[in-house]
């Protein structure tokens, strides 16, 4: 009852070869999940300055035809 059974013993091996066993250590890992991280808020942020920059040039595209559809309006009287 109070002794260690297989399954603890599994448990603490997988535990051990985490945090200090093979290619899989425990810090690579983190590792890689702080780079997916960084990945993610450097695609967000590059998908934020495309849109600005799209609605920016769709604004200066807007107000172009603005200007050119007065410049007709006042040929036109």
């Amino acid at each position: 009852m109070g002794g260690l059974s297989i399954w603890h013993i599994i448990g603490l091996a997988a535990v051990f070869f985490l945090l200090f066993g093979g290619k899989f250590k425990f810090s690579d890992m983190m590792g890689d999940v702080a780079k997916g991280i960084k990945s993610f808020k450097q695609g967000m942020s590059e998908d934020d300055s495309a849109k600005a920059a799209e609605a920016a040039k769709s604004i200066d595209n807007q107000a172009q035809v603005a200007s050119d559809a007065v410049k007709e309006a006042g040929k036109i009287n």
